[in-house]
């Protein structure tokens, strides 16, 4: 079972080839991906206009070299996926319709995939794939999430941010400092010189004795911290950030060993872009190792939005039985869409 993935869901281009054959996880083949941050960079953020045609324009050249990369041919697909949901709107269709358009020409079946589920399976193409059932910790753009999975496809929603998600966090306090877009890495880098204890910093929700999440208050305190600097901020921005960083890495682990706590259970996947933090990832595994939990995250260069996360969601999808496939080519995309929504069999084959 061969299926191709493209993934467009924002501001990354990816496309993925997995053999999803017998009961093993999917065996990546190859994958490509195209980042638009130098476009989007002198915007200060993304701009949805600009990065639908940006897919467009990227998508079938990714597919090629993809295809060449793993030495097959487009014949030889039995499945074409792609993102539906969520992201923005103008981004998934192109994804859409080019996956579509080109499962339509070879007479072959096409699945819509959860952008977050793609992120939640994607530890399973690491070194160290994690066993179900798991917690998750769905750190992912605009998405901050602690779900219990129990199997592919069995998503039990146990707290999630309610205003700004831990990437926004990164990224707004990032730009209320002057630091460039995308402004998470930098701060991440910036914090590494800086003095985590040099500002008392708000951590929201903390004791709030459920599992949601809460940023944009630290988000406020950090403007007011930095209009308190005015000139001296730029000597001081460096401990600035390392505080901001230090406030939003504590709750996400205290949350995460929280939910542990609440499940009985002793494995724990971390997933998404901010996944791949460093001093979250150390931090996770300090306290991990003292509990006697296993963490487990996704290789580096598949925590952002890749089409490997999207190929693999599919073929797992398959290899559980959840898909009956069939070649309808019609479409929609849903921008906004929980993944505690995501029945069984909700991916639906091109509704």
């Amino acid at each position: 079972m061969i299926v191709l993935g493209i993934e467009s869901s924002c501001d990354e281009t990816g496309v993925a080839l997995v053999d999803a054959s017998g009961t093993d996880v999917p065996v990546l083949l190859a994958h490509a991906l195209h980042s638009q941050i130098d476009m989007h960079q002198a915007y200060g953020g993304v701009v949805p206009e600009l990065a639908s045609r940006d897919h467009i324009r990227r998508v079938l050249p990714l597919i090629s070299e993809v295809m060449a990369q793993a030495g097959r041919e487009l014949s030889g697909l039995d499945v074409v996926a792609y993102t539906r949901g969520p992201g923005l709107a103008g981004a998934l269709l192109v994804g859409a319709g080019v996956a579509c358009s080109l499962a339509a020409s070879l007479g072959k079946p096409v699945m819509g995939v959860h952008h977050l589920e793609g992120h939640l399976l994607s530890p399973f193409l690491s070194a160290d794939p994690p066993e179900f059932p798991f917690v998750a910790l769905l750190v992912s753009g605009g998405h901050t999430q602690l779900m219990r999975v129990e199997r592919v496809g069995s998503y039990e929603l146990l707290g999630e941010s309610i205003d700004d998600a831990a990437g926004e966090a990164f990224d707004k306090s990032a730009k209320l400092m002057g630091l460039p877009y995308p402004g998470g890495p930098h701060l991440a880098r910036l914090a590494a010189q800086g003095d985590a204890a040099a500002f008392k910093l708000p951590r929201p929700l903390l004791h709030s004795g459920d599992l949601d999440f809460s940023f944009a208050g630290l988000k406020t305190a950090v403007l007011t911290q930095a209009k308190k600097l005015g000139p001296e901020l730029e000597s001081r921005k460096a401990d600035l950030a390392a505080s901001t960083q230090a406030a939003i890495v504590e709750v996400l682990v205290k949350k995460s060993m929280s939910a542990m706590a609440k499940t009985g259970l002793r494995r724990l996947v971390v997933a998404g872009g901010v996944g791949a933090n460093a001093a979250l990832r150390s931090q996770l595994n300090a306290v991990c190792r003292q509990r006697g939990i296993r963490v487990h995250y996704p290789e580096l260069h598949l925590c952002t939005d890749n089409g490997a996360m999207i190929a693999l969601a599919a073929g797992m999808r398959l290899q559980a039985g959840l898909e009956s496939l069939q070649a309808a080519y019609t479409f929609d995309v849903k921008p906004r869409w929980s993944l505690a929504d995501v029945s069984p069999t909700s991916s639906l084959l091109a509704i």
